[in-house]
């Protein structure tokens, strides 16, 4: 396999990995709703949460979160067999993989809003900025009550976190680049949220619809 065609194969896979809904695969296995036909209509561990309740959402969370991890290591693998560098690989089959939960070409180009798909990426490129996003994540949410916003400030700010440990040799230019292109797909993912934030009409956590 010649470098180029291992980059195209990282991205590819990352992508079509990305791109499973399994918010829709496990409401259809739990026969319940499907995520797309109520709340937000996305398919993340959220909605899916709103559609058939905590448990399965966490199931969901998780199966999202491993779709970045994945994505990382075969990323790695591929750089590492074709002589390219593979944290730059692996970044790229990682931004390929949020795209893919996002724009799913699997549903219509619909998706989730990327964030525990990035977080997993996180976990293998760069593990120590969730050491600090996380809490960001958590304060944000216990003093607003709003979903949206905290993974918002995630996205926010884990280039600024990835940007620190980077400039203090903790990270490399390819985890930079990771963090700013997910980062920006991240909001960019919840642009309604934050057009509901601004008119007062974004649902908090415990609210009645």
């Amino acid at each position: 396999m010649t470098p180029a065609l291992g980059l195209v194969a990282a991205v590819g896979l990352g992508y079509l990995l990305g791109a499973i809904p399994f918010g829709v695969v496990v409401a259809h296995l739990a026969g319940g709703p499907d995520p797309r036909s109520l709340g937000s209509q996305r398919t993340g561990a959220t909605n899916t949460t709103r559609a058939l309740g905590l448990g399965w959402g966490l199931i969901v969370g998780v199966l999202d979160l491993a779709k970045g991890i994945v994505a990382a290591v075969i990323g790695l693998a591929i750089g590492t067999a074709v002589g390219l560098a593979p944290e730059w690989v692996a970044a790229g089959g990682c931004v390929a993989a949020v795209t893919g939960h996002v724009r799913s070409v699997f549903i219509g180009f619909r998706g989730g809003r990327g964030v525990a798909t990035a977080a997993g990426g996180f976990l293998v490129l760069v593990p120590a900025a969730l050491v600090i996003v996380i809490p960001i994540i958590g304060v944000v949410l216990v003093v607003t009550r709003y979903v949206s916003l905290a993974s918002v400030m995630g996205g926010i700010s884990a280039p600024l976190v990835v940007a620190g440990l980077w400039a203090t040799e903790r990270a490399s230019l390819a985890d930079v680049a990771y963090a700013a292109v997910v980062g920006l797909l991240v909001v960019v993912a919840h642009a309604d949220n934050l057009a509901r934030l601004r008119a007062g009409t974004e649902r908090r956590i415990g609210s009645r619809r």
